[in-house]
C-alpha cells in the first residue's frame, strides 16, 4: 500500500457531508485510462487493488476493481460520520436498510454502504488516516451529489432526519440536492445518486467522453447549481459533468 499521506488540502466533514467517491469497475487499467484523460487525474497505489485518483497531489478519488462480476459498475458517493456504527442504527430505524455493516478499512477509516428506503445506495465514510478529498469543487473535481428520486417528499424526510446539520445547521452549504427520477431520467430508472465532476467546458468534455468510448446518457441540461449533462465512462459507471 502506497503511504497514507493526507493532502495539504484535506478538510475535515462533518457528518452527513459527501466526503468520498468511488468507481467499482470491471477493470481498473482501463478507467485509469479514461479518466486520466477527461479530467487530467494521475494515480497511486492505495489498498487492496484499488487505486487513488490524484488531481496534483490531492487525493479526489478511488478506482476500484469489482471482486464480483453480479456487482454494478457504479460511483458511490459517500457521506462522512463520526461514528458509522451510530449512523447504521438510525438509518435502520428511519426504514432504510445496511447492504455492508461498518467495516475497518485498514488505518484509513471505517466504511459501509447504506441504501434508503426507496433503494439508493450510499457510503458512509468514519475517518481514520484518510479523511476525504484533498479538494473538491475544483475543474476535475467531486462537485455535487444528486438523488434521483421517486418520492422527493419521503426523501427529505430521510436525508433531512438523518443529516440535518449537515443541511439546514448553521453555515451549512450542502454539495446535495435532490430531484424527481423522470426529470432526467425515465420513470423506470431505479433511484440513484449520481457524483457530479466539475468541468469548465461542458460541450468539450463530452466530446472527450465520446471519444474515449464513453456516452452521453441525458444531454446538456440546466439547473439551479449549473449546467449538467449525465454520462457513462466506457465500462459503464454513470456520473454527470457539471459547469458552473
Amino acid at each position: 500500500m502506497a503511504e497514507n499521506r493526507a493532502s495539504a488540502n484535506e478538510e475535515t466533514y462533518g457528518e452527513g457531508v459527501p466526503c468520498w467517491v468511488d468507481a467499482q469497475l470491471p477493470d481498473v487499467e482501463a478507467g485509469k485510462r479514461f479518466y486520466g484523460e477527461l479530467f487530467g487525474w494521475t494515480f497511486q497505489e492505495a489498498y487492496g487493488s484499488s487505486v487513488w485518483a490524484l488531481l496534483g497531489e490531492d487525493r479526489v478519488a478511488a478506482l476500484a476493481p469489482k471482486t464480483d462480476g453480479r456487482m454494478p459498475t457504479v460511483w458511490t458517493v459517500s457521506f462522512a460520520t463520526p461514528d458509522a456504527a451510530a449512523l447504521a442504527r438510525r438509518i435502520t430505524a428511519a426504514g432504510g436498510r445496511m447492504i455492508t455493516d461498518p467495516y475497518p478499512a485498514g488505518g484509513l477509516g471505517t466504511a459501509a454502504l447504506a441504501a434508503d428506503p426507496e433503494g439508493a445506495v450510499f457510503g458512509l465514510w468514519q475517518p481514520g488516516g484518510h479523511r476525504g478529498f484533498g479538494r473538491r469543487r475544483a475543474p476535475g473535481t467531486f462537485v455535487w451529489a444528486e438523488l434521483y428520486t421517486r418520492d422527493t417528499a419521503a426523501a427529505n424526510t430521510f436525508y433531512g432526519d438523518l443529516f440535518h446539520d449537515a443541511l439546514f445547521g448553521p453555515g451549512a452549504a450542502p454539495d446535495f440536492g435532490r430531484a424527481e427520477v423522470t426529470e432526467v431520467f425515465p420513470a423506470e430508472m431505479p433511484p440513484h445518486f449520481v457524483a457530479h465532476f466539475r468541468v469548465t467546458g461542458l460541450d468539450d468534455a463530452l466530446g472527450t467522453v465520446r471519444r474515449l468510448g464513453g456516452r452521453v446518457q441525458a444531454p446538456p441540461f440546466e439547473t439551479s447549481y449549473g449546467r449538467v449533462a449525465v454520462v457513462t465512462d466506457n465500462q459503464g459507471a454513470s456520473f454527470a459533468l457539471l459547469q458552473r
